[in-house]
Formats: structure tokens, C-alpha cells, sequence
């Protein structure tokens, strides 16, 4: 490489000379006025879409369907872990009531079987969410692969060059999640 050609070159050791700083400022200000440069008349303009993944999570037959089988699913379970905890806050109450004037081994017994308990229900507490997050995942994942495949026909049938889902702006008229969940709420 020519001496002069290396002296450009970008390096750590070189981001400090104020000559290689100007000479980003001019790279960085020369690709921020292309990018911002009106584009030619010839040039076609983006039909551009939004699609709101919260609304087809939330507002969708087959998301309210999926939540219905989860609850029914899973309420055994869940009124099995309520009636467990209820069971030993009782225990732990009458312990605290009989603490005084327990025996210092009878005491000590009860002590363990509490936290055993405890142990039991936060392991079961555990590998409730577990399964209730691994069933949700399976169920939210074939209506988002479901959800996909409908905007990606929209999309090739009215020509969208381009479809983003979850943005920090824009504008109703480019939201096309109505149609999605439309087409979602018709039966296969």
C-alpha cells in the first residue's frame, strides 16, 4: 500500500488525529445527504404496510380461542397450587400460634415439614409456568406463522413492495392489520 494511502487508513491509534476525525465528518455528512437526497422522478414510489402483531395476539378468534384451551387446560393445576398455598399458610399460621409452647423437637419437626412444603410448592409453582409458558409458545406459534403467511398473501395481491409489523409510527392509512385479522377470523 502507498505511504499516502495508509495514512487514511482507519485504526484506533488514528481516531484521535483531528485530520482522520474531519475526514469521517465528511464521509458520514456526504452518506447522510445521498440518503436523504430526493429520489429520481422516474422512480416508482413504496406502497409500504403495518401490521400490529399486538392486535392479532390480542383481538384475534383464533388468539381468544388458543387463551379459552389454555385456561382450560391449565385451571386444574392452577386451583391445585392455590389450595396448596392456602394449605400452608394455614400451617405456617397455627405454627406461629403453637410456637410458644411447643417442645423445642416438636417444634423443630414442624419447622421442616413447612419448609418442605414450601420447597414443594415453589418447585411446582416453577414447573407450572414452565409448562403454561412452553404450551403459550406452541399456540402463539402457529398463529404467527399463520398470521405471517395471510399479510404475505395481502401483500403479493396488492402489490406492497414492503410490510413491517411493530413500528414506533405510522400512519392509518397504511395499517392493514383489519385486513389480517379478517382474513385470521374466517375459518380455514
Amino acid at each position: 500500500m502507498p505511504p499516502a494511502a495508509s495514512r487514511y487508513r482507519i485504526s484506533r491509534r488514528n481516531l484521535d488525529d483531528p485530520n482522520m476525525k474531519l475526514l469521517l465528518k465528511a464521509v458520514m455528512a456526504a452518506a447522510l445527504a445521498w440518503s436523504v437526497a430526493p429520489l429520481p422522478a422516474t422512480a416508482q414510489e413504496l406502497k409500504i404496510g403495518y401490521v400490529s402483531s399486538e392486535r392479532i395476539l390480542r383481538d384475534s378468534a383464533p388468539a381468544k380461542a388458543a387463551t379459552q384451551k389454555l385456561e382450560a387446560e391449565f385451571s386444574k393445576r392452577d386451583r391445585e397450587l392455590q389450595d396448596l398455598g392456602a394449605k400452608l399458610k394455614a400451617a405456617a399460621d397455627r405454627f406461629e400460634k403453637d410456637a410458644p409452647v411447643l417442645g423445642e423437637a416438636e417444634r423443630a419437626r414442624r419447622q421442616r415439614e413447612l419448609t418442605e412444603l414450601d420447597r414443594d410448592l415453589q418447585r411446582r409453582q416453577r414447573e407450572f409456568r414452565e409448562d403454561l409458558n412452553q404450551r403459550r409458545n406452541e399456540e402463539l406459534q402457529g398463529l404467527l406463522e399463520r398470521a405471517q403467511r395471510i399479510v404475505r398473501q395481502i401483500a403479493e395481491q396488492e402489490k406492497f413492495d414492503l410490510v413491517v409489523q411493530d413500528a414506533v409510527y405510522f400512519s392509518p392509512r397504511v395499517d392493514i392489520t383489519e385486513k389480517v385479522l379478517r382474513a385470521l377470523n374466517t375459518p380455514k
